[in-house]
């Protein structure tokens, strides 16, 4: 019986150890961008160690390797359970220390989750068990645990409970495998009352975190956005969060603002309108990202529009915009209009299994912050809507900004006349943002400015459309490689670029 508990608790810390590792990695994803680096960073981090601890286990007496090993259990319990949490909030009150504490806190939790299994094995080794069968049944039921939560962390946990629940979660795991431990072995440890005392306090403490998660969160992002939050949800991809401060909403993304009420519409009237006017006879629309439905907004102005299809990964945010009082205000209810067509899926692989034909398209894409969102500025996707375009149509691409990334925003045009097309440049100033840029392509080569607008506007007129176009002598184009999609160097220059701006 207490052979089998001990196999339990191998599968039980196993999970618990890749647990803290994953939030790590996600949190820090979330907060800092450039994924792939943060995954590494992390897990190498967490990997060292825990060959640290595992070294360090050796140091345990023969007659102390029980107790030791409860009392690793409680630590890694207290503090890989409220890790996720302090981290937030260290992020969102004190940013500036935030990547000193999260190394110090994946180190800490790494060298103790490292003891773990060589004292699992000293304590199956002291039970007359042969070294085969230890060896064997141990690491067995540990790599099942590490494939278990890698498979439930990002289809359940993470999109259902977040980051911080989940993190309570693993550590009343852990205090519950400190708990039983001490019952099923109290003739074997020392004061097993003391023991189980401790355990349970711990076991309360984070339960009482994963009740009050939620507040926690809210504090911490009411610290980090600073104005009042009217909703807040993690959905399977992201975090969205919509502040409100007088008339101005805002729509943060994994922390990072993607528009405000009150000067959205100089983005996408510029987004749409300088390409959509040369289109009088444009008829039938593509909208790739733009799940907020503001670029739908303007382009619905168009009365010639028959029918527009939006494609955007995540059903929440779109659900979020065709269902909320004043967000569904905000883009004049664009996504329910009988035109519209909306489809959550994953925009590169609808566009490898559909095979419309489309007069204008509009990317709205999320700034290529990593290798996930890079793919789709590379060379191959660019091909793949170069398929979907009308021979005499355009295709507009946020591309961010030509100022503060100037780099990154050449290297996205360079790409997109890899792949065939012709483009023209421009920018608009957005006060939320700076200058920001976009691209407008075509497998046609010619493309006149309009000399006027035909539907009702906020910033743009016939002189301020055709001031988009002209770039000042201190942001000259750049000569820059294509985005190709083994390499994916627009990520590191967009990375590099803003590294040097943001403080």
């Amino acid at each position: 019986m207490r052979d089998r508990v001990l196999i339990l608790s191998v599968l039980i810390v196993a999970s618990c150890g890749l647990g803290y590792e994953l939030i790590s990695s996600a949190l820090a994803s979330y907060l800092l961008g450039d994924s792939i680096l943060q995954f590494s960073s992390v897990i190498g981090c967490y990997l060292f160690a825990m060959g640290i601890g595992s070294w360090l286990s050796k140091y345990v007496k023969d007659e102390d390797v029980l107790n030791r090993f409860i009392d690793v259990e409680m630590l890694v319990a207290l503090l890989g359970g409220v890790s996720a949490a302090a981290l937030f909030l260290v992020f969102a009150w004190l940013s500036a220390p935030f990547r000193a504490a999260l190394y110090a806190a994946v180190f800490i939790i790494g060298l103790m989750v490292g003891m773990e299994i060589p004292l699992v094995m000293r304590i199956f080794n002291q039970r007359k068990a042969e070294f085969r069968e230890i060896v064997s049944r141990v690491l067995t039921f540990d790599y099942l645990g590490a494939l278990a939560v890698s498979l439930v962390f990002p289809l359940l946990l993470a999109p259902r409970l977040g980051l911080l629940r989940t993190s309570f979660l693993f550590g009343m795991l852990n205090a519950g495998v400190a708990l039983w431990t001490t019952w099923l072995f109290r003739t074997e440890v020392r004061r097993p009352a003391e023991r189980a005392l401790r355990c349970s306090v711990i076991l309360g403490v984070l339960t009482l975190g994963f009740a009050y998660s939620g507040h926690m969160t809210a504090w911490a992002e009411k610290g980090l956005y600073g104005d009042e939050i009217i909703h807040a949800e993690t959905t399977q991809y992201q975090r969205l969060a919509i502040t409100r401060w007088h008339d101005d909403l805002r729509l943060y993304i994994n922390g990072n603002l993607q528009f405000s009420s009150r000067d959205e519409h100089r983005y996408h009237e510029s987004l749409v309108h300088p390409g959509l006017e040369a289109l009088p006879w444009a008829r039938n629309v593509l909208v790739l990202g733009g799940g907020d439905g503001l670029a739908v907004r303007e382009i619905l102005k168009h009365k010639q529009i028959e029918h527009v299809t939006l494609v955007d990964l995540d059903p929440a945010m779109t659900g979020l915009f065709m269902r909320s009082e004043p967000l569904v205000k905000l883009n004049h209810n664009a996504l329910n209009d009988p035109r519209v067509t909306v489809i959550n899926e994953d925009a590169g692989r609808w566009l490898e299994s559909h095979a419309d034909v489309y007069d204008f398209i509009v990317v709205d894409f999320p700034d290529p912050s990593n290798f996930g969102l890079g793919r789709l500025y590379s060379v191959p996707v660019y091909h793949l809507m170069a398929r979907h375009l009308a021979e005499s149509g355009y295709m507009v691409i946020q591309s961010t900004s030509p100022y503060f990334a100037p780099r990154s925003f050449w290297s996205i045009d360079a790409t997109l006349k890899e792949a065939g097309l012709h483009t023209w440049p421009y920018h608009v100033y957005v006060p939320s943002f700076g200058d920001w840029g976009f691209i407008l392509a075509s497998k046609r080569k010619d493309y006149t400015v309009p000399e006027k607008l035909t539907v009702p506007t906020r910033y743009l007129d016939s002189a301020a459309i055709k001031e988009l176009f002209h770039f000042p002598a201190d942001m000259p184009a750049l000569a820059m490689p294509p985005n190709r999609l083994n390499e994916q160097s627009l990520v590191r220059y967009f990375d590099e670029d803003w590294r040097q701006v943001i403080r």
